[in-house]
């Protein structure tokens, strides 16, 4: 049968391993052997030093205001979009998934950009300086992380409202008492397991998100842990043995939440398809009801694409940045400059490009392949191999590149791809390979066994099953994982910013250059297009997702 055997176990455990077990045992070994002896000081030293746990403070403070900034705002959203007439507009779903898919130091300098003194927002209203310094604080920065993070809660509490359904309902009714408290009683247990996990995994990518601190935080003196890491490497004297230190914390607290969120999701998940298929039935909305969720709606779309959609693309546009937004001032200038043959912005956009799609053709045949191996992960082997694969997407990236760093800098190494562009492929794989796995994973599941029996039965040899079956009932999943892929790799900041050979500039590092260096428009210009591609991109995805659930059917 495909994909079968010790030796294809051996093999691609060899390949994860090299990606996602060997930096973490780097970590490990750089955090507890000094000149080849074990040594724990270290771990005194990173306890004894008051800024780790100010880190702590903030990073879990910023967890749980961001839980709570993504629940007012995703909460209302699902059930707005469940349970009133706005749930026949399909195609909101993909407008409210555009925040998250764009890259949260993006979003973060159209808000600094609309917000700032003499910002946008100043110039519009002039009188609303007030808001400026109330604005850029941890307030501040919550919201603008709540904003780029709800669509992943929404969507969870979406989907589960969508299957509570058939005789739940009927049983609600039944009951006979209120609206209220059959909502009460009956819904809300249903959807307490699925907001629990959303949650926790909202708390981990904030404890792993680094282009906000990077760009918001860095404004306001609020530190978390992946920029104080990023400060341990690259700030004078480089500090090694503390980064490695705090990242082998951070993994542990994000392990711990991970535990945590799995027994959730193994005692009290609840079973919510009655098997009845629910009738179809029209919502009609009061007035008041209808004009408060387009109202809702509107401004939930106002403040996370609007406004800082607008200010990136009026930045990039303007001539000079101090006459705002008077008339005359607009030009393509920025973009011109950009598109100028030998540019330093086009040299790194050419670069996210090339590095983009060598990582997204990579991982989807190591995806490919993982995926035929491990199926539904009924034995061990293929568990563990599942699990070692998704690593990646449980594990802050800034902890993987730091590994990779030691693991590539290890002395006994022959040789090395550190300080080339390899490593930087390398890195991307490592820390996208989870999207191509999952994505032909899914789609490996809706084939029915008769297709591998027939296969085995049809009698030719295993180049033939792979080219004329495997591959093209598969290629939805690998196209879209492959599209995933290249649309996280165009963004990738923090790998940037550390691996990246002196000299070579990623579109996200040279973003985030610009911008500090005050040259906005240029920078911008470069988001515009990035975000452009994305939203583009995130369009080609839903219609192959359902042109594969057409086929599939």
């Amino acid at each position: 049968m495909i994909m079968e055997g010790r030796r294809t176990f051996s093999l691609l455990l060899a390949i994860v391993a090299t990606f996602a077990i060997a930096p973490l045992i780097a970590i490990v070994y750089y955090t507890f052997v000094q000149d080849g002896h074990f040594d724990v000081s270290q771990i005194s030293r990173m306890f004894d030093n008051d800024r780790l746990w100010r880190t702590l403070g903030n990073s879990l403070l910023l967890g749980v205001f961001v839980i709570l900034g993504t629940t007012i705002l995703a909460l209302p959203m699902a059930f707005i979009r469940t349970k009133t007439s706005l749930h026949k507009y399909g195609w909101l779903d993909i407008i409210l998934t555009i925040p998250f898919m764009t890259p949260p130091y993006i979003g973060s300098m159209g808000w600094i950009l609309f917000m700032q003194n003499n910002g946008f927002l100043q110039q519009l209203v002039p009188g609303t300086a007030w808001l400026s310094d109330a604005f850029f604080s941890l307030f501040g920065m919550v919201m603008v992380m709540s904003l780029h993070l709800f669509p992943f809660l929404y969507l969870m509490l979406k989907n589960t409202l969508l299957r509570i359904n058939g005789s739940f309902l009927d049983a609600a009714l039944i009951f006979g008492r209120s609206s209220l408290r059959n909502w009460l009683q009956v819904i809300l247990p249903l959807l307490v397991s699925s907001y629990v996990l959303g949650v926790l995994l909202i708390f981990i990518k904030t404890l792993a998100e680094f282009g906000t601190p990077a760009t918001f935080g860095s404004r306001i003196g609020f530190q978390v842990f992946t920029t104080e890491i990023h400060s341990y490497l690259s700030r004078w004297p480089v500090d090694i043995r503390m980064a490695t230190s705090l990242s082998l914390f951070l993994l542990s607290v994000c392990l711990v939440v991970w535990y945590f969120q799995n027994l959730i999701g193994r005692k009290f998940t609840y079973s919510v398809l009655s098997g009845k298929t629910p009738a179809v039935r029209e919502i009609k909305d009061k007035w008041y009801i209808k004009f408060g969720s387009w109202f809702y709606v509107g401004i939930v779309l106002l403040l996370a694409i609007g406004i800082p959609y607008f200010s990136i693309i009026v930045t990039s546009l303007q001539k000079v940045r101090g006459d705002g937004l008077s008339a005359g001032n607009f030009s393509f200038a920025s973009y011109q400059a950009l598109f100028t043959s030998g540019s330093a912005g086009l040299a790194a956009f050419l670069n996210s490009i090339v590095f983009s799609i060598v990582t997204a053709v990579i991982t989807a045949i190591i995806g490919f392949f993982i995926a035929l191996y491990v199926k539904k992960g009924e034995t061990k082997k293929q568990q563990m191999l599942d699990f070692f694969s998704l690593m990646p997407n449980i594990i802050p990236g800034i902890v993987f590149v730091v590994g990779l760093i030691m693991f590539w800098n290890a002395p006994w190494l022959p040789a090395t791809i550190y300080n080339t562009k390899t490593m930087v492929v390398v890195t991307y794989c490592v820390l996208f390979l989870p999207y191509s796995v999952q994505y032909t994973k899914s789609t490996f599941s809706q084939l029915d066994q008769s297709i591998f029996q027939s296969a085995a039965i049809f009698g030719r040899n295993s180049w033939d099953m792979y080219r004329y079956i495997f591959i093209p009932l598969l290629m939805q999943g690998i196209l879209a994982g492959m599209m995933m892929t290249f649309i996280i790799s165009m963004r990738e900041l923090v790998a940037g910013l550390l691996i990246l050979p002196p000299s070579v500039e990623t579109g996200a590092t040279f973003i985030y250059s610009q911008f500090e260096q005050g040259n906005v428009g240029l920078g911008m210009a470069v988001a515009v297009i990035t975000v452009a591609m994305t939203v583009v991109f995130m369009f080609l995805l839903d219609w192959l997702q359902k042109r594969g659930g057409h086929v599939g059917a």
